[in-house]
């Protein structure tokens, strides 16, 4: 994120009872982006046709029309002669974020909860709306792009009267396209959303709800402060981390960033501190003062964990330390994901590295090529297992190359997520069977309307990794809608699936996979890989095995060269002595011969698994 420091300074200061904490929340393209432009332009933070988008700062947001980092702005808002401080938040509307998403929502005391009046309500819908009952903030349900000739804004509002237990009138109705309804929006947040509550003690407290780096001030940290002030120079420290420094610049964003001399009880605003590692400063901490300051931090900090692992390997193994710097530099602006080295008997060195989601996952790949113009090669991605071998020890894995031999393991445990799907009910019979073929448990089933229905399972999160959306999509026609939460593991009956080729093992191609499918992904794999592996000069078996057994087998044919083309006629015994020696030079090759696998090769193997 870049920002554009313009001086100005706080001449009025407001009254603490008009001060208004407010995030967007919905599923992904209903318009929460569109809705902040409009907010933005009725308080004259931005000229009416600025730039579509605003808060979205990264070109990658605006291309996918998704929203990858959650933005601040403070907007001053006229009603009827009072002046609001209304403090925005708009928030990410993918699951892979609700991390973020759960942090901007403890800062606030009240959320628009936006929903597409054509698409209705949607699982992420439900699920950022369980976040913010459980953080007890006051929801306004609003049903946006009414304008829109697909529209069914009666229905709509009828299925968040189901939802939220409110009354017909309480549902607004607004297009955040032609700014219809913006107003009676606006209006409603400050009737609706309570202002802060009084500071208690007067013990300076503030919520990290977001950073990002800048190359010259270091680690922006954007903050909520719950109680007491924070002065520009003060000395202060983060709980959780133990980080101690000192407030270098203080103010807010309006939504470039306005200098301030300090940041009050219930205010939002940035702190530069000059450090210059986010890792310094997580997410969720707690700031206070130094001296005298809090001695526990707010409720509800925890370190965001990785659920999906992968490897990152260049294409060209002479880009192997522009891409660890490229790393280490976008993690200046992406604390969320880990990387370590690791070393690829077939891709070379590369990292193994940790994501919150497969979208995670995408847009950090994409950022690499991009910015830093890498060409990368990323590998099927993994989820991390909990295995406890025969002597009792347990230990945790997020690459398939490091499960212990077979006859080692006593037990081992993966991941489970608590799925949420939304489906058109004509749709529930595919969607079910989808279900029980990725080893769902079912949980629930719940009507919303005569044609919404909400399911409810129990899925491991290694068949979600592996496609399961696309399919999701494909089995709905598109229209099913999903969010998930991770449940703790379980115990099940996993095993290695080793690939051999030539009698090598190809650590590239290693996964843990269910026992009972062992045998139809070890054929499914060996079948295609036969088609990618150019021939060679002698035979190449390629074998799919799990503890030392062989359970699937392709063999690739030699290339021949015809060796009796310079014979013309004569005997028969001639061509075969020249066969026979064939054989035999073929029989040696085969012993000594070593398989070159190329890259193209896994490039292929990674997409066509995908």
């Amino acid at each position: 994120m870049e920002f554009v420091f313009t001086v100005l300074t706080l001449e009025v200061m407001l009254n603490a009872s008009h001060i208004r904490n407010f995030c967007i929340i919905a599923h992904i393209d209903h318009g929460k982006s569109t809705l902040a432009d409009r907010f933005l332009e009725m308080t004259g933070a931005i000229e009416p046709g600025e730039r579509p988008q605003f808060l979205d700062s990264m070109d990658l947001e605006r291309e996918r029309g998704i929203t990858i980092k959650a933005q601040a702005v403070r907007l001053s808002y006229d009603r009827e002669g009072v002046v609001y401080e209304m403090n925005l938040i708009d928030t990410p509307g993918h699951v892979d974020f609700t991390y973020e998403v759960s942090r901007t929502l403890a800062a606030c005391e009240g959320a628009v909860l936006l929903v597409d009046a054509s698409q209705g309500v949607e699982a992420q819908t439900i699920g950022n709306l369980r976040l913010a009952e459980e953080n007890g903030l006051a929801i306004i349900p609003v049903v946006n792009k009414i304008d829109l000739g697909s529209a069914e804004p009666e229905r709509v509002a009828e299925e968040l009267v189901e939802i939220l237990g409110v009354t017909r009138e309480e549902v607004l109705f607004c297009s955040a396209k032609t700014g219809q309804g913006i107003a009676a929006v606006l209006d409603t947040v400050v009737e609706v959303v309570p202002p802060p509550p009084p500071d208690s003690d007067g013990v300076p407290r503030a919520l990290v709800f977001d950073s990002t780096y800048d190359p010259y001030r270091g680690v922006v940290t954007l903050i909520r402060v719950v109680s007491g002030r924070f002065d520009q120079g003060a000395d202060i420290r983060l709980i959780a981390a133990g980080t101690r420094a000192t407030v270098d610049s203080i103010g807010y964003l309006s939504p470039e960033m306005v200098p301030a001399d300090s940041l009050s009880t219930g205010e939002v605003g940035f702190v530069a501190t000059g450090i210059k590692d986010v890792s310094q400063i997580p997410v969720g901490d707690t700031v206070t003062s130094f001296a005298g300051g809090a001695g526990t931090a707010l409720p509800g900090y925890r370190e965001p964990k990785p659920v999906v692992f992968a490897g990152l390997y260049p294409v060209e193994n002479n880009e192997h330390q522009n891409l660890r710097e490229a790393l280490g530099k976008l993690r200046l602006n992406d604390s969320s994901f880990t990387y370590e080295p690791e070393t690829s008997q077939a891709l070379g060195f590369g990292f193994r590295c940790g994501f919150l989601g497969l979208l995670h996952m995408d847009v950090v790949r994409e950022r690499l090529e991009r910015e830093y113009d890498l060409d990368l090669i990323i590998t099927a991605p993994n989820v991390i297992y909990r295995v406890t071998d025969k002597s009792g020890g347990t230990s945790t894995i997020d690459n398939p190359s490091e499960m212990p031999p077979a006859n080692a393991v006593a037990r081992v445990e993966e991941p489970y997520v608590s799925l949420l799907i939304i489906t058109p009910g004509d749709m529930v019979g595919p969607v079910m069977e989808l279900c029980q073929q990725r080893r769902c448990a079912y949980h629930d089933m719940v009507y919303l309307s005569s044609n919404r229905v909400e399911l409810s399972y129990y899925m491991p999160l290694a068949e979600m990794v592996s496609g399961f959306y696309d399919q999701l999509k494909s089995r709905s026609r598109g229209y099913a809608s999903m969010d998930y939460e991770l449940a703790g593991f379980r115990p099940g009956d996993l095993v290695k699936l080793e690939i051999l080729v030539h009698g090598e093992v190809v650590d590239a191609f290693s996964s843990i996979v269910p026992r009972e499918l062992a045998s139809f992904r070890g054929r499914e794999l060996a079948a295609r890989l036969k088609g990618i592996i150019p021939r060679q000069l002698f035979e190449v078996a390629i074998q799919a095995s799990v503890g030392g057994r062989v359970i699937a087998r392709e063999t690739l044919p030699p290339r021949r060269k015809d060796v009796t083309a310079k014979c013309y006629g004569g005997d028969i015994t001639r061509k075969r002595k020249l066969w026979e020696k064939q054989k035999a030079g073929k029989k040696r090759m085969k012993m000594v011969g070593k398989v070159e696998i190329p890259q193209e090769a896994f490039v292929t193997m990674i997409k066509s698994g995908d």
